[in-house]
């Protein structure tokens, strides 16, 4: 039994898809983005800012979205094609140059696996398990395993090191990066600040180096200068810079290697976390979605109110809802999907008169409200003050 287009719902979709019980047609799903668009991070092939969702193109064969960079968007299409568009500085985009594009422009290959972005470049893996970086590299967050004084940026992907056992979703933020192999391992490596890195240091490093001797880590999330995983057995752990409380401990205190945040029930699918600036989320597997760290802009979504005190929680607290399947951390906002295939977003809704919310308006939330459709996709990402979205056709 094959899935085929205009006939399953996304609920139906996904539980048919995950129960095993079907094959489906990978060419389904439209590409939306929307928020500010000062240099094309939108990839509608120009520079309007849209305050609700837009179609990116024509094309239905999107699967896989970037999550987290600087001015810079990227998609993987069902044919293992990697595109990216919108601000190239350092040559982020991997086009061998640092012109500007305003919509998709395909990167050589088709094998492209998963795609994350970092301050001015990106990381991304291919279908045979190896790993490839490109862009700025300061700080040695390409992983090319050179000297502090020959850190060379790249504007193409090169290859990090020679493995072909990197299989999970890789992630990148500031200048730094990380990503578990086949075996459960997990490594990281670039800018060390804060002990981000988690090897109980905060020594830069210039090419992958294995995280402790676990082999049962399975997803993991970076933000700003704090980094946190999963492992199979449901437990998370976090650490790094912790003065917002972004590392869910209840306290906060800088902490060098991982930690474990209370309880053991935290789900361990693709998109159940995310991070970004002194803040992060994570969904459980009931169904519920807990965020803590920087509430500054009601990005945590505890309904503050109209002059209320935001603050910031230094321990998980729960977002109303019950039925949260995926979660994107902003620069200063919130979304996340529900089984029902219902997008919602909250936090930080202005950039210069620019809706970022995706609601049509320019107003900052701190409860999640309804963006319209019921067919999103659990797949999210975005750039700096910009956030991609897809649909099902």
């Amino acid at each position: 039994m094959a899935l085929k287009n205009n006939t399953w719902k996304l609920n139906q979709w996904y539980d048919q898809s995950v129960a095993g019980n079907a094959e489906y047609s990978t060419n389904v799903l439209s590409l939306y983005s929307w928020g500010y668009n000062n240099t094309g991070e939108l990839g509608v092939n120009n520079k309007t800012q849209y305050s609700s969702p837009v179609q990116v193109g024509s094309d239905t064969t999107w699967a896989k979205i970037m999550a987290g960079t600087e001015g810079s968007s990227a998609a993987i299409k069902n044919d293992g094609t990697l595109w990216t568009w919108a601000k190239n500085s350092y040559g982020a985009l991997g086009h061998n140059n640092q012109t500007v594009y305003s919509s998709p422009k395909q990167i050589p290959g088709t094998t492209w696996n998963e795609v994350n972005g970092q301050q001015q470049g990106m990381t991304a893996t291919k279908t045979d398990g190896t790993l490839w970086t490109w862009g700025q590299n300061s700080d040695g967050q390409l992983g090319q395993n050179e000297g502090n004084a020959n850190y060379t940026q790249r504007s193409s992907p090169v290859q990090v090191g020679s493995d072909t056992d990197w299989n999970k979703p890789v992630v990148s933020y500031a200048k730094s990066g990380g990503s578990i192999k086949t075996d459960g391992t997990l490594w990281m490596w670039g800018d060390n600040d804060d002990g981000r890195l988690g090897h109980n240091n905060e020594t830069q490093y210039s090419s992958p180096v294995q995280l402790g001797s676990d082999t049962t880590w399975n997803q993991v999330y970076m933000g700003n200068n704090h980094t946190g995983a999963t492992k199979t057995d449901g437990t998370l752990w976090s650490w790094g810079k912790n003065e917002k409380g972004q590392m869910g401990q209840n306290d906060r205190t800088l902490r060098s290697s991982p930690v474990q945040i209370p309880g053991t029930n935290w789900a361990t699918g693709t998109r159940s976390l995310s991070s970004s600036d002194e803040f992060a989320a994570a969904i459980k597997t009931d169904g519920t979605l807990w965020m803590w760290g920087l509430n500054e802009h009601g990005q945590l979504g505890q309904n503050q109110g109209p002059g209320g005190n935001p603050g910031s929680y230094s321990s998980p607290v729960q977002v109303p809802g019950t039925t949260w399947r995926s979660v994107f951390c902003g620069r200063k906002n919130s979304f996340a999907t529900k089984t029902d295939g219902t997008m919602w977003s909250w936090g930080y809704g202005n950039r210069g008169s620019t809706g970022l919310l995706g609601l049509n308006d320019a107003i900052s939330r701190s409860s999640p409200t309804q963006i319209p459709g019921t067919t999103w996709s659990t797949d999210l990402g975005g750039s700096q003050f910009t956030t991609l979205g897809m649909k099902l056709i």
